[in-house]
């Protein structure tokens, strides 16, 4: 497995109803996505990071999915680009009873 922390920092603070949004209407396509096994949109205490992280099932489909074309359009919607990290998942609890 590996996760990906995707970080959208800036110097005014993120609206978080506007984050809320974001996350809100961004939710479906991630929904059953192939190799996609966790996503979660988050707001640091300040407000001015934005952090979206991801757990995907290989590397592959992890950078396989962070195209050119991706990084556009969520710099797009969030303002400002961002900065992405790959990291290797080495143990990993699900409490979700799935």
């Amino acid at each position: 497995m590996i996760g990906v922390l995707v970080t959208f920092a800036q110097t005014d603070e993120f609206d978080r109803s506007a984050v809320a949004k974001i996350a809100g209407e961004l939710r479906g396509p991630f929904e059953g996505m192939a190799g996609l096994r966790f996503k979660s949109f988050m707001l640091d205490e300040s407000g001015r990071q934005a952090r979206n992280f991801y757990v995907w099932d290989d590397e592959e489909k992890a950078r396989a999915f962070f195209t050119e074309e991706i990084v556009d359009k969520v710099t797009g919607i969030y303002g400002v680009p961002p900065k992405i990290e790959y990291l290797d998942v080495v143990g990993f609890v699900d409490n979700s009873g799935s």
